[in-house]
């Protein structure tokens, strides 16, 4: 692959394209596409970091914080698109797409894409019901808001990721001291928190809509129903996800209901991967990124289907008139697929995982993504940045795979990891 700028081919620059979005260069140089590496920050959180291919990529241009500086650096390798790869680059994107005049989101709505309490304002404005909430700077307003008598709600960082920092709160108590762990602390993302989301808990199975838009014009690549469990003192953490079949009665209230949210957002370009309450008044959102769905899950998607939202992104960007001819065909499932999210029960030093044979023996195993690997530390689980291992299973029969989803969370547990 060429090392400078004047290569023959196109260039594609992906911003951040860390986790999943680490995946996308290699289907564009497929297409017959090199690509640009934009790092938006200079020293990008360690989670993402690990996880960066810089072998796929032209060079690396650095954004430190001058956009004139940035464009400059971009201008010889002329790059005929540019999109988010992880979160942390959603709003440079948008800025940079903008001012290159390529297919862009635009900044008008920037904020309300990353921001999580502007974000549901801005939708709810746009007549898309979603839930109450309160943007709380200080532990009076945020009391003031919860009432006198207990209630169920969620508190969470303005902005950050992976769960970082949310909280399930029941009593007074409960959000004080949510409120107090949160403001003044650093997110996950390394942004100090000086105010918290509070919401009302909304209740419901969740569900996930990944989708990529073109001018515009939107097409689910997949939908998955999560199963959560109450773990480690945490009351809603994701034991899972099922891949669904594009049409039913759920999926028929899904799809329109994130189409309206990504049209209140402005996102017309590009990949986003919202998430979804399905209440008994209707769907409600939780929150939507406007990049491809993260923890490798269209990797999952692509095994069962053939191709996933990765796929799609790349023809949207290379081919708008394909995209345009099949983006009125539903997904097919090939294969059901379930990633099973295992559960570490305390901290420490990982010795082994006694009982992974048990877990590869399965009928329908297909995959595990290990986040910890013996010798390292583990995390008791708690949120999405401490799950030891993401389990892939897949099987022409659904039975089968629901089979195997049950006795892989029979098999999590204290006696699945050895730890000093």
């Amino acid at each position: 692959m060429s090392s400078t700028p004047q290569g023959s081919r196109p260039v594609v620059a992906i911003v951040d394209a860390y986790s999943t979005a680490s995946h996308l260069a290699p289907l564009f140089h497929a297409r017959g596409y090199d690509c640009l590496h934009v790092q938006s920050l200079e020293q990008p959180p360690a989670v993402f970091g690990a996880t960066f291919r810089a072998g796929d990529f032209l060079s690396t241009v650095v954004h430190r914080g001058d956009t004139a500086e940035t464009l400059a650096a971009l201008a010889p390798y002329a790059p005929v698109a540019l999109l988010p790869g992880a979160e942390i680059g959603v709003e440079l994107a948008d800025v940079l797409s903008e001012a290159l005049g390529l297919r862009t989101n635009g900044t008008a709505l920037s904020n309300a894409r990353r921001d999580k309490f502007h974000m549901v304002e801005t939708v709810k404005a746009a007549g898309v019901p979603a839930a109450d909430q309160i943007l709380a700077g200080d532990l009076d307003t945020l009391l003031d808001w919860y009432g006198p008598d207990d209630r169920t709600v969620v508190l969470k960082p303005v902005r950050s990721a992976l769960n970082d920092g949310v909280s399930f709160c029941g009593t007074r108590g409960e959000v004080r001291a949510a409120f107090e762990a949160l403001v003044g602390a650093d997110s996950a993302l390394g942004l100090r928190n000086d105010a918290v989301v509070a919401q009302e808990y909304l209740v419901g199975a969740e569900y996930y809509v990944n989708t990529v838009s073109l001018d515009g014009k939107h097409y689910v690549c997949d939908l998955w129903k999560t199963q959560h469990l109450g773990v480690n003192g945490v009351r809603d953490l994701l034991g899972g996800s099922s891949l669904m079949v594009p049409r039913g009665p759920e999926q028929d209230l899904l799809a329109p209901y994130a189409f309206s949210v990504l049209d209140a957002l402005g996102i017309r370009n590009g990949p986003a991967h919202t998430e979804v309450k399905l209440t008994p008044r209707g769907p409600r959102l939780i929150e939507t990124g406007a990049r491809v769905c993260g923890a490798m899950l269209p990797l999952l998607t692509r095994a069962a289907i053939g191709e996933s939202q990765l796929e799609w992104t790349v023809l949207a960007y290379t081919d708008p008139e394909a995209f345009e001819a099949r983006r009125h065909t539903d997904y097919e499932v090939a294969r059901h697929a379930v990633c099973v999210n295992m559960v570490a029960p305390e901290a420490g030093k990982l010795v082994d995982f006694p009982k992974l044979a048990e877990l590869r023996a399965l009928e329908s195993f297909h995959d595990v993504l290990l986040k910890v690997r013996p010798g390292e530390e583990i995390s008791r689980t708690v949120n999405d940045l401490t799950y030891p291992m993401l389990v892939h299973l897949l099987h022409e029969v659904e039975g089968i795979v629901t089979h195997d989803y049950m006795t892989a969370r029979h098999l999590d547990g204290e006696g699945f990891y050895d730890v000093v």
